[in-house]
């Protein structure tokens, strides 16, 4: 399968789906407290991976490194955390939506909401906050791994969110993760008809198989 088909077919699921899916094959994905800024925005694409760490004596760069972001990919930026100074504003939002980049996701906090929301760019953070990043922290390395949210995330990883949250895919895995995935949104349809017919929950899930979905079992 090629990248293309393979991003695309990403695109067409939610991230519930993806997550069970992850879970049926004892893999982990899920970036625990990473929301959306922005209610009913959703992104799927490729990571560009981002590290900052906090300034010494040399303040560094914060984010020129976006205009070498292909369109269609996610920016991924592994602020180890910090809320106490944004890494992500709103030149960048407009940046960022006018290159065609497909989300952001930002192990930290953002700022410029107003833009943000008003563009409708779909970015994933942990919270916002104000006070800037200059001075405080810089990039150190650019698409090396990095930790979201204890998960670790490689250039190229497939990222997807919507107001569930947000989750990776290893490229490693994401044919596999894919296909049963598209077996779950599948059932979860299944199911969903079956209760528009007026079939009671118990056997519509049953039907479907819906408890061992998740699941090692078949």
């Amino acid at each position: 399968m090629t990248e293309n088909s393979l991003v695309a077919g990403f695109a067409k699921l939610d991230t519930p789906s993806v997550s069970d899916a992850l879970d049926k094959l004892d893999l982990r994905g899920g970036l625990l407290g990473i929301k959306s800024v922005v209610s009913g925005t959703s992104f799927c694409g490729r990571a560009f991976t981002i590290h900052y760490t906090a300034c010494g004596a040399v303040a560094g760069t914060v984010g020129d490194f976006l205009d070498d972001v292909a369109p269609g990919e996610v920016v991924v930026i592994d602020n180890s955390g910090r809320d106490y100074c944004t890494v992500w504003g709103d030149l960048m939002t407009i940046t960022a939506r006018r290159n065609g980049v497909a989300g952001t996701v930002i192990d930290g906090v953002c700022r410029d909401v107003p833009v943000i929301r008003e563009v409708k760019y779909p970015i994933f953070t942990k919270g916002t906050y104000m006070v800037t990043g200059k001075d405080r922290v810089f990039v150190d390395s650019v698409n090396s791994p990095v930790s979201i949210s204890g998960l670790q995330v490689n250039r190229g990883d497939i990222l997807l969110g919507d107001d569930s949250g947000a989750l990776v895919v290893s490229w490693e895995h994401a044919e596999k993760v894919l296909e049963v995935a598209t077996t779950i949104a599948a059932r979860e349809s299944q199911i969903e008809k079956a209760l528009a017919s007026g079939a009671s929950l118990k056997d519509a899930r049953s039907q479907a198989g819906y408890h061992c979905l998740q699941s090692g079992k078949k």
